[in-house]
């Protein structure tokens, strides 16, 4: 039992940076013109490479760090900074608010869309990039690897039903209920950005506390 909590935990930290729920009008928009079965397959593809994303940032996660020379703080600020930006976009939702008019055009004319734009960045962008950063930070045991790994997984496969479901959604739902869907996302994701720069914060100031503290 206590997994399964550890799992839903980590999936409600993943899902809102995801946000599979603002994705509906974008997926539609962008395979029109493709049969039913294509869409599946571009949403299959599309949610299995934004789990690799999510895999490989969570286990290259503290080497990236150690790599760049970033500390911790530093990606909580720069996090919270970027996806409290998203957050703010989606508490006012606009349409289409994450692809510009060019970039449409270009995603329309090529032949697969699994991987970009769907998967990078619509799916596992920065923002989702640097939260499973910060989780591989805070890893300690192996069990906990695997729990973020099958939260991840979870986010993924709910992100490709609703995807496929994208018409059904938008007709059931209209313009609205998807606004309300985005707004909700978009408040837990802002709650989760301040959160990020609050510990950010306060880790440098403890670090410089300590760094005066110990000057002669």
């Amino acid at each position: 039992m206590e997994l399964l909590d550890d799992i839903l935990l980590a999936f409600i930290a993943i899902l809102p940076v995801v946000n599979p729920f603002s994705k509906p009008p974008i997926f539609i928009s962008i395979t029109e013109g493709l049969s039913p079965d294509e869409q599946r397959h571009q949403a299959f593809k599309a949610c299995f490479y934004a789990f690799l994303i999510l895999l490989v940032s969570l286990l290259a996660g503290t080497f990236i760090l150690k790599f760049f020379s970033i500390s911790l703080p530093a990606l909580q600020i720069a996090g919270g900074l970027l996806i409290a930006r998203t957050g703010f976009q989606m508490l006012n939702p606009q349409k289409e608010h994450h692809q510009t008019v060019h970039e449409e055009a270009e995603a329309r004319e090529k032949e697969d869309i699994s991987f970009v734009p769907l998967a990078m960045p619509l799916l596992s962008g920065p923002g989702a990039m640097a939260v499973m950063i910060n989780l591989a930070t805070e890893v300690k045991v192996w069990t906990e690897w695997l729990v973020i790994s099958l939260a991840s997984a979870a986010v993924c496969v709910l992100s490709y039903f609703i995807l496929v479901q994208s018409l059904r959604l938008v007709r059931i739902l209209g313009v609205n209920g998807m606004n309300a869907m985005s707004k909700l996302m978009g408040f837990l994701l802002l709650s989760l950005a301040i959160q990020f720069m609050i510990n950010g914060a306060t880790a440098t100031l403890l670090h410089l506390a300590q760094t005066l503290r110990a000057a002669p």
